[in-house]
């Protein structure tokens, strides 16, 4: 069975090797589906203040960044700090095929959804076949003659 060759797939595993190399950048999980005529990235950001998720497209790049900043207490003794305070970056390569103008997010429960819309031109639409028999009539007289007319159907 042959895998179909998905781009966001792709430059995820790329910006994932990149990241690694940079320390104090996280990757945030995502999930990425198409329903009808949108896509849905969902990524989780837990503890995340919403203020601080910024996201922009330039081109057909689509960037976000989120940060995490934890409140140290004073005076107090950590007996285990598991969860990390640093910036989030996740960038995707959207394609031709989207509407960028159209993007839209959502940020709630710690879970930042943004809807990308598709492109009409790159919607699936149906093609109108125009059969032989329905294809305009050309009439006319003799050949070369200056009465010569055509009608055609539009």
């Amino acid at each position: 069975m042959a895998m179909k060759f998905d781009p966001f797939r792709e430059l995820d595993r790329v910006a994932g090797a990149l990241l690694e190399s940079r320390p104090g950048l996280r990757l945030m999980p995502m999930d990425l589906y198409r329903e009808k005529d949108h896509y849905v990235l969902s990524a989780d950001l837990p503890g995340i203040d919403p203020g601080s998720v910024d996201i922009d497209v330039d081109g057909q790049l689509l960037t976000i960044r989120a940060e995490r900043t934890l409140r140290g207490a004073e005076g107090v003794k950590w007996l285990t700090r598991e969860r990390e305070s640093g910036s989030f970056l996740r960038q995707l390569n959207l394609g031709q095929g989207v509407d960028t103008e159209g993007i839209s997010a959502r940020y709630e429960n710690g879970v930042l959804s943004v809807t990308i819309p598709v492109s009409e031109r790159a919607k699936p639409r149906k093609i109108e076949i125009i059969s032989g028999e329905s294809s305009a009539p050309v009439e006319s007289t003799a050949v070369g003659s200056p009465e010569r007319q055509e009608a055609v159907e539009a």
